[in-house]
């Protein structure tokens, strides 16, 4: 069976091109000329055996902020090769590192990846310290140039008590490091964050020695994104792809903050899913397919790790959400059906300050956002939250639980109705 399958041509001829996370060619980079001429005329200094300054890329999530250093880090990386300077680049994705000897100790594998040795101290059992020592050992005896990459920076927060979080303290000690002669190599720090506010969080002493230039990336619009994936449609074989593929794969990533990596993906699952069912061609439907099937498996991914207490403060947002003509949820109505759903399956009920701090810690998985909003004098404050991904889909995958599949959806859907009807 592997074997006939192995035969059959298929649709898709480079899947490397519609993998989000593959660095492409400078020419398949499009609608951030800008900010490509920013990073490159900032970085391009390593070129003449000097040190680059420190970066602060921000913006949304897949608007290009790694894909282009990553880009432009590895012509530089070419070219300094056959100038004989050793230039480095040291990759980190802060997502899934909980404390700061974690976040070094990552740093020290990555740098001696790049230059092909050992590390040689354990990840466990020795001092934060020992673990700088042993990364800036392995910086000064094996490059001339390293940039150090650090995306999504803002989720290495550490240890809760502590006064600065732990993505400031590795700033702060990368950026002085060269000041205090433990590196003879030059050190550079690129800082990539969703969070437009992140360096507010950076304490006062590593914001004077990091103090980076920032590159601002906005939304991909719709147009965009459609070039974005026009410039990958030779992922296809050709004559393969309905006309209308590209501009619904991009209408939809348009939907969710002009997100790039959900477009790729978007055209990737739709290609695959045509293949799958033996069709010549990938059609519209494939598209439709593949955005749900994408949605629902990233909120599925989310909301499988987080509390009980959180999925019922999201199903009941979620639920006023899908009956909004603008798909916003305000935080006073939606605890008003938390207080429902709670009441009918029997689960602990907290306050509506809880149930507010609960939704607002949703918008660290890009679920949800929030704004502070008054509609008069006699309605109060309160937040109004919005979706990134489609509420319906949403409330879909949180029915998968046992416990929320209990309450049912027509009533819950009555109760929603009754306080938007209260809300005006």
């Amino acid at each position: 069976m592997l074997l006939e399958f192995d035969e059959q041509e298929g649709l898709i001829r480079d899947r490397s091109l519609i993998d989000p996370n593959h660095v492409v060619e400078e020419d398949r980079i499009v609608g951030r000329d800008k900010q490509l001429q920013e990073v490159t005329k900032m970085l391009r200094v390593a070129l003449g055996d000097n040190r680059p300054p420190n970066l602060f890329l921000y913006g949304p999530s897949g608007t290009g902020k790694s894909l282009i250093t990553k880009a432009v880090c590895k012509n530089i990386s070419r070219i300094c090769e056959s100038r004989d300077i050793r230039f480095g680049t040291v990759e980190v994705n802060c997502q899934d590192i909980d404390t700061l000897g974690v976040g070094v100790y990552e740093l020290a594998c990555r740098a001696a990846d790049e230059a092909n040795v050992e590390v040689e101290v354990p990840k466990h059992g020795v001092a934060t310290k020992e673990k700088w020592d042993e990364l800036f050992r392995i910086v000064n005896e094996n490059f001339d140039s390293v940039v150090f990459v650090l995306d999504e920076l803002d989720m290495l927060v550490g240890r809760r008590d502590k006064q600065e979080p732990a993505f400031s303290r590795l700033l702060y000690q990368l950026s002085r490091a060269g000041a205090n002669d433990e590196l003879t190599a030059y050190l550079s720090v690129v800082a990539i964050s969703n969070d437009t506010k992140m360096m507010e969080s950076v304490g006062s002493r590593a914001l004077s020695s990091f103090t980076p230039e920032d590159v601002h990336f906005d939304d991909y619009d719709a147009n965009q994104l459609q070039a974005i994936l026009r410039r990958r449609r030779d992922a296809f074989h050709e004559d393969v792809l309905d006309d209308d593929v590209i501009p619904l794969a991009a209408a939809f990533a348009a939907q969710t903050h002009g997100d790039a990596r959900k477009a790729i993906d978007l055209m990737r699952v739709a290609g695959e899913l045509a293949e799958r069912q033996g069709d010549e061609r990938v059609r519209e439907r494939h598209v439709r397919a593949a955005q749900d099937k994408v949605e629902k498996n990233r909120v599925l991914e989310v909301v499988r790790g987080i509390s009980q207490q959180k999925k019922l403060c999201l199903y009941a947002t979620a639920a006023v959400a899908d009956q909004t003509d603008d798909g916003t949820a305000r935080s006073t109505t939606g605890y008003k059906v938390y207080q429902f759903l709670t009441d009918s399956i029997d689960a602990d009920q907290y306050h509506q300050e809880t149930y507010v701090n609960k939704m607002k810690e949703m918008t660290t998985y890009s679920l949800v956002d929030f704004e502070r909003r008054s509609h008069g004098p006699s309605s109060g404050m309160f937040l109004e939250f919005q979706f990134g991904e489609r509420p319906a889909t949403i409330l879909e995958t949180l029915r998968e639980d046992s416990r929320i599949e209990v309450a049912a959806s027509d009533e819950v859907q009555s109760v929603v109705t009754a306080q938007l009807r209260n809300e005006t």
